[in-house]
């Protein structure tokens, strides 16, 4: 069996990172719940989907900041979700609830996000329904794999759009958007950013269907 059918959650190299590990490691002292750290996660989406949609109303140096702003919530939001499983498993801090909590607000952050980057574009008429589409394709993966795990099947993690590519690739738009802000280009980058994603997505609830078929038809 592959480590990634194995294990129980997705691998991160980042969850062995000695400065992850460190932080854990306070934050579990202070007490602070996983709960608590999940639910950060959403503020944090919040936050950049307010920063991609307030962009296009500002100029020069504003959109600069705000694109660099939705960049490092979309990066907090992915540390908050690291930590609270590593609060919940590697500190033994799991709770009864733990497990909606590990589920719902990332499905809540990740349509917060996508959507919101929709709206960093108006000057495209497509931009916003490339948004919504993105986030139902998200929510879609993450529902492929979580219906394995209900049928006592292998909870795939494979991309090649997974949350950490979909958060990796709009990161990286955020910044070319930045760019393009500072050069008094037009917002391109979060809608190719977006394209990526949905064409990504697409492929890898493709795959997910195909291997959870696979594995129920050799039962």
């Amino acid at each position: 069996m592959s480590r990634e059918a194995a294990a129980p959650r997705r691998v991160l190299a980042t969850r062995d990172a000695g400065w992850a590990r460190a932080l854990a490691r306070r934050l579990a002292a202070t007490g602070v719940s996983p709960n608590a750290i999940s639910i950060a996660s959403v503020v944090f989406a919040l936050a950049a989907a307010a920063a991609f949609a307030m962009s296009p109303g500002l100029s020069g140096g504003g959109r600069v900041a705000a694109m660099l702003a939705a960049a490092a919530c979309i990066q907090l939001r992915l540390l908050c979700n690291l930590l609270d499983g590593m609060l919940a498993v590697e500190h033994g801090l799991k709770l009864k609830t733990g497990e909606i909590f590990n589920e719902l607000p990332d499905r809540l952050a990740d349509i917060v996000i996508l959507a919101g980057a929709g709206y960093a574009a108006p000057e495209f008429a497509f931009a916003a329904p490339l948004g919504w589409a993105a986030a139902a394709l998200a929510v879609l993966t993450a529902y492929i794999r979580v219906l394995g795990g209900s049928l006592g099947l292998t909870q795939h993690f494979i991309g090649p759009m997974a949350k950490q590519h979909r958060m990796f690739t709009l990161t990286l738009a955020a910044l070319a958007g930045a760019v393009e802000a500072a050069l008094a280009l037009p917002p391109r980058a979060v809608v190719a950013g977006l394209a990526v994603i949905v064409a990504g997505a697409a492929i890898t609830a493709a795959r997910r269907t195909r291997r959870l078929l696979r594995e129920a038809g050799a039962r």
